[in-house]
């Protein structure tokens, strides 16, 4: 099974997301990341899905969202032709036995202090996904308290933009 990352430009409208999102259930896709937000322009906003499958399925299921009267454009990034980051939020118990173990597994991910108190500290760190997985994988041999992730977010190298392709 593979992993796409994908965004859809769509026009900003009530219900998109549940008609582009629907699309993903019925053919069966396990999405593990979505963000939306509007654009450059209130006119649109850019839905970035990464979710697992197979080719073959996955070139249908992009088919199919281009029949959405909504959809405007559709791009597959990969990691050599794109930059992506993810944001997480991690609260761990601020246990004297082993802070000095977080703090430096914090500080060789560059993971940034968001808040200090006697029973927690909290992290964030805005990386890749896979240093992000790599980062709480880490912290599982300690007490994680709680988690929150953003979902990807990405954008094409280069000059070339989402909006350049509108297939309407």
């Amino acid at each position: 099974m593979n992993r796409y990352t994908v965004a859809v430009l769509v026009r900003n409208q009530f219900g998109v997301l549940n008609r582009v999102t629907s699309m993903f259930r019925r053919r069966q896709f396990n999405i593990s990341s979505l963000t939306v937000s509007e654009t450059e322009s209130n006119e649109y906003s850019r839905i970035t899905v990464m979710f697992d499958g197979e080719e073959d399925y996955k070139q249908q299921l992009i088919n199919q969202l281009y029949k959405l009267p909504d959809v405007c454009s559709i791009k597959e990034f990969t990691e050599d032709d794109s930059v992506s980051c993810e944001l997480l939020l991690i609260k761990m118990e601020n246990d004297p036995k082993s802070r000095d173990d977080i703090r430096a597994a914090a500080d060789a991910f560059k993971a940034k202090t968001l808040d200090y108190s006697k029973d927690s500290v909290t992290f964030q760190l805005t990386d890749s996904s896979r240093r992000i997985d790599d980062f709480i994988n880490l912290m599982r041999d300690y007490t994680i308290l709680e988690i929150c992730r953003t979902g990807v977010v990405s954008l094409e190298k280069g000059s070339t933009t989402i909006r350049q392709t509108i297939n309407f």
